[in-house]
């Protein structure tokens, strides 16, 4: 996968993440089960917000040249993200095994974690 596909997939699954979270944390809360109450809804507003500063990233980094000694924070702090998250939500599965939303978005944020540590970490691979 080109590394531009990559910064624009990611990109997008970012900001569909950070405006469902910016704009409908209630609902996001309530799907679940967790309240409404005001710090949470401020917490998840503020991930939303964190979600929207990827996709930016991602986004106006799309056509940089990315892996090896180019845009090094960038695929690290990419791969970062999608990797501890990753793995927390891999963590998860077996608690929550009938949520339909959570194994696709364990499924997505897996994919992308595999192509970030291609990216990052694709030179040191190969030997």
């Amino acid at each position: 996968m080109s590394t531009k596909i990559l910064m624009v997939s990611s990109a997008i699954v970012f900001a569909i993440f950070g405006l469902a979270a910016t704009f409908f944390p209630i609902e996001i809360l309530k799907y679940m089960n967790a309240g409404n109450a005001l710090l949470s809804v401020l917490l998840i507003q503020i991930i939303g917000s964190l979600y929207l500063g990827f996709a930016f990233m991602n986004w106006m980094a799309r056509a940089t040249i990315i892996g090896g000694i180019y845009s090094k924070p960038l695929s690290i702090g990419n791969f970062s993200h999608l990797f501890i998250a990753s793995v927390s939500l891999i963590k998860t599965l077996p608690v929550y095994t009938e949520s339909k939303i959570l194994w696709i978005i364990t499924l997505v944020y897996s994919v992308l974690t595999l192509f970030f540590a291609r990216v990052s970490f694709g030179k040191l691979l190969k030997r």
